[in-house]
């Protein structure tokens, strides 16, 4: 449960098969994008989500070489500040994350243990940086890195446009925007050298007086240690409602170190 959960928090909050959105081939022929979508980022960005407060309930299927869970997940997202997830199964709440620009903590009820730092283990952990920017991204759909900072070859690829940063060969990411309201399809960062993959996928966009958000995430994690998928679906979604966000650890739960 304690890996279950920290997986979460970097993805969702408590993180990671196949797209059921877009399926993507490694070996699919490539051809340059037209001169005339080299403002592809920019207008990515013009989809941007207008919300101060978002509050998703979704169901959750967690999956790795040992278990298999289905459970709830309520989130709970006011913009920029903080995020509240909680994990529940049969309607008894197992888990809960809050995840803050500075602060990252959660606790789990089976073995009574609970987390509270920053985003340094949690990124050492997952092999990649990770701040609450990203988790928020993750969670709206947004491309998981700011790609207005980076710089990119840009291909297409199964109607697709495809960008892949130029930085540094041993970390590797990929982005997949559709050709028409460019919104991110999937991506996925890897290091390759230590084995380590996040693929994210995105599919069942709907269209809100907010933005476009989709509602079902596919994520998966492959590590030395093994992999780990993440499939969540968005059943009930509200923005700009008053929100609480209430957190604090049970007494007697025992802290832990991520590694």
């Amino acid at each position: 449960m304690k890996k279950y959960i920290s997986i979460l928090v970097l993805s969702i909050a408590v993180i990671s098969c196949k797209s059921k959105a877009v399926a993507v081939q490694g070996n699919t022929s490539q051809t340059i994008a037209p001169k005339e979508d080299k403002k592809v980022i920019e207008k990515h960005y013009d989809n941007k989500l207008d919300f101060s407060t978002l509050y998703i309930k979704a169901s959750a299927k967690y999956v790795d070489e040992k278990q298999s869970q289905n459970v709830t997940a309520e989130i709970r997202i006011e913009k920029d500040k903080q995020i509240l997830i909680s994990i529940r199964f049969l309607g008894i709440t197992m888990a809960k994350a809050l995840i803050t620009p500075d602060a990252v903590s959660y606790y789990e009820k089976i073995n009574s243990t609970y987390y509270e730092g920053d985003f340094t283990s949690l990124s050492k952990w997952l092999g990649t940086d990770l701040d609450y920017s990203k988790v928020q991204n993750l969670l709206v759909g947004e491309a998981f890195d700011d790609l207005r900072k980076g710089k990119y070859i840009q291909t297409i690829v199964d109607n697709l446009f495809r960008l892949d940063e130029e930085k540094d060969a041993n970390l590797k990411k990929t982005f997949f925007l559709d050709g028409e309201k460019y919104l991110i399809q999937k991506e996925e960062i890897s290091q390759p050298s230590e084995n380590r993959t996040l693929q994210i996928a995105y599919s069942d966009t709907k269209n809100f007086d907010q933005g476009a958000l989709p509602t079902s995430i596919e994520i998966n994690a492959v590590q030395p240690k093994g992999k780990t998928s993440i499939n969540l679906n968005y059943n009930n979604i509200s923005f700009n409602e008053e929100l609480s966000f209430p957190y604090s650890v049970p007494s007697g739960y025992k802290k832990v170190t991520i590694k």
